[in-house]
């Protein structure tokens, strides 16, 4: 079986193990794929739904992160979850912003950022789902 369509996004980290640690706890992914090549470690992270994968190269020469707007998303089950997360992460240290309700077709939000400066969406209630069967 061949993929097809968009299957993958690929950014740079700074240490693949606290990396594989943030997206394992805040965005439910696990590693799918993992190698290094001469420059370093490359691994993909997969939430197992769907043939798509976020792919991590390690280097350490200090690329530009993927935000503050410029950011990757992930629903949730719902807005406890949301804030459950939320302050898990602030508690961790990490950078986030406090959860908003922007109302269909968004839905309740907030950003946290991953160690190396990417920003990371978690909401509930978003319709990208309802938009896509539109659109069929």
């Amino acid at each position: 079986m061949s993929d097809l369509g968009f299957t993958h996004i690929a950014l740079v980290c700074s240490n693949a193990d606290k990396t594989i640690e943030f997206y394992r706890r805040f965005a439910d992914m696990t590693v799918i794929h993992d190698r290094r090549d001469p420059n370093g470690r490359v691994f993909w992270l997969s939430d197992l739904n769907r043939a798509f994968a976020i792919v991590f190269i390690e280097r350490t020469n200090g690329e530009a992160p993927l935000g503050p707007l410029g950011h990757l998303g992930v629903c949730l089950k719902s807005k406890d979850e949301v804030d459950n997360r939320i302050t898990a992460a602030r508690e961790l240290g990490y950078i986030v912003s406090d959860p908003e309700e922007s109302g269909p077709p968004v839905g309740y939000w907030a950003f946290v950022a991953d160690p190396d400066g990417h920003t990371l969406e978690l909401s509930y209630g978003q319709e990208v789902q309802l938009h896509v069967e539109k659109a069929l």
